[in-house]
């Protein structure tokens, strides 16, 4: 039997460079994980994701209702949007929005990956894998490609990523060169054949994310990078893509 983990040791907590906090679940396998991002903002801030929800974010994290805040959702699979539904501001891609506001473990891919299997010690009872559900969120924003998302001082372009699922968005920060990039790119597996991946699509928003003059990208998962290591994992994609044969 797994060990169960107090909810005030749920999460982590690191403080990176550019007013960006990288919020974790350490106890759900690195590949479940998902990447919570919080990023101070003069006159509010922003929250990139928000985690599984099985335990409160707003109730063990402080920093995210120390002040106004809007929680985007970079997409709709359970593991970025579970505390969505804490916060009054709630912003996502309009291809998605049904999926927030009416949620279902098969369509937010609960179904079949949310075991006792992907953590390496439980959440706080009465967590129970087979009864695990995302709660509806209806969005108080819905969002589109090239929409900005201000907080005052910064500023952040939607950039629509279809291909992952239809609705993925990055958030682009012209100023620092900082990109929030969802699961359509980060530095692991990614994931091209979920019930709402499309193929066509994941090309069309890899070639488009290669414009963008990249100085460090958050994404999903994993670890950050740089703009080389942004510019290598797409480019290899791409190639991947083209020279299947070369590759294998």
């Amino acid at each position: 039997m797994k060990p169960r983990i107090r909810p005030q040791d749920w999460y982590s907590l690191r403080h990176l460079d550019d007013d960006v906090t990288f919020i974790s679940e350490p106890y759900i396998q690195e590949f479940y994980r998902c990447n919570i991002w919080h990023v101070r903002g003069r006159d509010q801030d922003m929250l990139v994701d928000s985690g599984m929800g099985v335990v409160s974010l707003r109730e063990w994290v402080p920093l995210v209702s120390e002040r106004a805040l809007i929680a985007v959702a970079s997409h709709t699979h359970f593991d970025h949007i579970g505390c969505h539904h804490e916060f009054a501001c709630r912003a996502v891609h309009a291809a998605e929005a049904d999926l927030l506001s009416h949620p279902t473990r098969a369509n937010t891919l609960a179904d079949p990956y949310v075991t006792d299997e992907i953590f390496d010690a439980l959440p706080p009872e009465p967590y129970c894998s087979a009864c695990y559900q995302v709660k509806g969120a209806p969005a108080t924003r819905i969002l589109e490609d090239s929409d900005v998302i201000d907080l005052g001082d910064r500023q952040f372009e939607v950039v629509h990523t279809p291909g992952h699922s239809p609705g993925g968005i990055a958030l682009y920060e012209r100023a620092s060169g900082i990109l929030f990039s969802g699961d359509i790119l980060y530095d692991g597996p990614l994931i091209e054949d979920t019930y709402h991946s499309n193929a066509a699509d994941y090309v069309a928003s890899m070639e488009r994310l290669l414009t963008l003059p990249v100085r460090v990208v958050h994404g999903g998962h994993f670890q950050s990078f740089d703009g080389g290591r942004y510019r290598d994992l797409i480019t290899g994609w791409l190639d991947a893509k083209t020279n299947p044969i070369r590759q294998e």
